[in-house]
């Protein structure tokens, strides 16, 4: 059976990156773009991470340009406008595909786990979130309206279970 850890996707400077590295930690994983309506968002999920990283809970950034265009910068650029706009300081991994033949194998795996609206897998816009737990499996899917201060509540929960 697979779980998180199963998988691995190359960080914002280029190195690659085991999920093995974070067995046992509570994820939220979040597939980003910097000129998104919902970009906001970084702040919401920043203040997660500071908030309860020390409890053993990581937010993991994934940057997709496939909604609109709205990821259209390199690694670096990302990196700069997370940095110097929002003081993100989670974990960002490079740009990938959630949906379609070129999906990343990670997005590919938590789609399968926890499938969207009326059954629907595909990755409907930017900042879908996947909550998963210690043991690498998939809790939650939540969908890009959803504020991350919205779902503290369920974070705290998998941190405690």
């Amino acid at each position: 059976m697979s779980t998180a850890y199963t998988f691995s996707a190359t960080d914002i400077d280029g190195n690659d990156v085991s999920l093995a590295d974070y067995k046992g930690k509570v994820l939220l994983v979040v597939n980003t773009a910097s000129k998104c309506g919902f970009t906001p968002q970084y702040t919401g999920l920043e203040t997660l991470w500071r908030k309860h990283r020390d409890a053993g809970f990581v937010v993991l950034g994934f940057p997709c340009d496939q909604f609109g265009h709205q990821e259209p910068g390199d690694a670096e650029e990302i990196k700069n406008f997370c940095s110097l706009s929002y003081d993100v300081s989670f974990p960002m991994f490079g740009k990938i595909e959630v949906n379609g033949g070129g999906a990343h194998p990670f997005y590919q795996w938590l789609k399968k786990e926890k499938s969207g609206l009326l059954g629907i897998g595909a990755i409907k816009w930017n900042f879908t979130k996947f909550l998963i737990g210690r043991d690498g499996s998939v809790l939650k899917r939540y969908a890009p309206t959803d504020k991350p201060e919205d779902i503290e509540s369920d974070i705290v929960a998998a941190l405690n279970a």
